[in-house]
């Protein structure tokens, strides 16, 4: 690898032809990436990547100008300084704040470039071209902001701001309440058998704590397994996986941690009080993210919460 001071003109103009290539191409495919879900942003984007191509353009006209018309091939990752970055463009679906991080970032990355490359410049033409474009990418911040007055109106961020909650749903609230219920729910009958059989809350805990582990592991792999998100735009399978697995973790850990209270007619009672709230959360949750009605959501869980509880109790007290 070079390090920038070693470049030359003819290899400063090439590194810059080819990073205007890339940003081109990266813009296109974030716009790609985000047409379904954020149209107006994605016009945005659009644009940029177009003064992009203005840029390569100009850059490639000068270098053949002064140098000829072969442009050897130099990266930003060939040469020593440069941020290497992950391709983030080729992740589907894409977050929109993420691409707006990159870009922001980028934009910065590349005025920085052009300031240093005029320094180092002694061509006039030369310089007076990586000025031009260092201002201007000074001024691409703005000029986002301006292409997004233009085109991201009220009815535009109000349908992206929708299909974010809906992603934020699909990707992370519905794995983790899938979680929150089976573990909620599923170890209520294990935990409580074993409260009513043994009368003794250490005994207990550790069946709950063992349920709630092996039902955290066993709902994490089967949500990471189940899809790879491609098709169903559910997002990362591990990220999903471990959010499922958490929550269904700590919906078993919510009302097996009362059994570490020695009296065990104190520790039943604090665990009935915690699976209320834990079967409140999950109505709420329901409710408020998956657009279930109140009534519904709660017939529903507290219906099959009870079911498996008293399932539990008539076990243990068998």
């Amino acid at each position: 690898m070079k390090k920038f001071s070693e470049l030359d003109e003819r290899e400063i103009l090439a590194l810059a032809i080819s990073m205007e290539a890339e940003d081109e191409r990266v813009y296109s495919d974030f716009a790609d990436g985000l047409r379904e879900s954020y149209p107006a942003t994605a016009t945005v984007l659009e644009k940029m990547g177009d003064e992009e191509t203005v840029h390569r353009q100009r850059l490639t006209e000068l270098y053949k100008r002064k140098f000829g018309d072969h442009i050897p091939l130099i990266r930003s990752q060939d040469i020593k300084g440069f941020v290497q970055r992950k391709p983030i463009w080729l992740v589907r679906p894409l977050g929109l704040e993420v691409v707006r991080r990159y870009a922001a970032t980028k934009e910065l990355e590349t005025k920085r470039f052009y300031e240093k490359a005029a320094l180092r410049a002694t061509d006039i033409d030369v310089r007076r071209l990586l000025d031009d474009l260092a201002a201007a990418e000074r001024t691409h911040a703005s000029n986002a902001q301006r292409l997004a007055k233009e085109i991201i109106n009220q009815d535009a961020l109000d349908q992206e701001g929708e299909t974010q909650r809906r992603l934020f749903a699909l990707q992370i609230v519905q794995p983790g309440l899938a979680g929150l219920m089976d573990g909620s729910v599923s170890t209520l009958a294990p935990v409580f058998a074993a409260a009513t059989a043994t009368h003794d809350s250490w005994q207990a805990f550790l069946v709950g704590l063992a349920a709630s582990l092996g039902a955290g592991i066993s709902m994490g792999f089967a949500e990471a397994l189940s899809d790879d998100g491609s098709i169903t735009g559910r997002g990362h399978p591990w990220i999903r996986g471990i959010v499922c697995g958490i929550m269904t973790t700590l919906g078993g850990i919510g009302h097996t941690l009362p059994f570490l209270i020695g009296s065990y007619n104190v520790a039943i009672s604090v665990a009935l009080i915690v699976v209320a709230l834990e079967l409140a959360a999950i109505t709420w949750i329901r409710s408020h993210y998956m657009d279930t009605p109140m009534v519904s959501a709660s017939l529903q869980v507290v219906l099959g919460g009870v079911l498996v509880f008293l399932t539990g109790i008539l076990i243990g007290s068998s």
